[in-house]
């Protein structure tokens, strides 16, 4: 990372490649570009690489959540609604709004944005340092992270 000043009132500049990096137990490599220490709290940005069939339960957050697809498709359900994404594609889904998505392509790259880190307590209880990693899939984690920290509601399983 480069800083210039200090992180928190003039730059933050990560380069393609730079940021901390977790195994999600959801499934997928998750970058970090920004986050609490870095933004005092009013930023998230994650990259996030995941594979085919890689899923989500039908959930919910306290803050809006977006997805700038980067490369890959996805299938998303937002309330009742089933869209098709793809690389370039944006999605806004507002706090409170159920949805979940499926990865179609071989492998999906989406930057990760929330207005707050209300979140980031859940997302790190729910990984582990990729390093060492075992890379398995575990939703039972991802539920219990969910009880201790807030920041996600399941409300359902995966609708694909």
């Amino acid at each position: 990372m480069t800083g210039i000043g200090s992180t928190t009132n003039r730059a933050v500049v990560r380069r393609a490649g730079e940021g901390e990096r977790r195994w999600f137990h959801g499934g997928g490599v998750w970058t970090w570009k920004l986050g609490e220490a870095e933004t005092g709290g009013e930023l998230s940005v994650v990259e996030v690489e995941m594979d085919a069939g890689k899923r989500t339960p039908l959930h919910t957050h306290p803050v809006s959540e977006s997805h700038w697809v980067l490369a890959g498709d996805l299938r998303y359900r937002i309330d009742d609604e089933v869209i098709d994404v793809g690389t370039g594609d944006f999605v806004l889904v507002q706090a409170g709004v159920p949805h979940a998505f499926l990865v179609l392509s071989e492998e999906a790259r989406i930057l990760s944005i929330q207005p707050s880190c209300v979140c980031e307590p859940f997302y790190r209880g729910a990984s582990e340092p990729l390093e060492g990693s075992t890379r398995e899939t575990d939703f039972a984690r991802i539920a219990e992270s969910g009880r201790r920290h807030g920041g996600i509601d399941i409300v359902g399983p995966p609708p694909f």
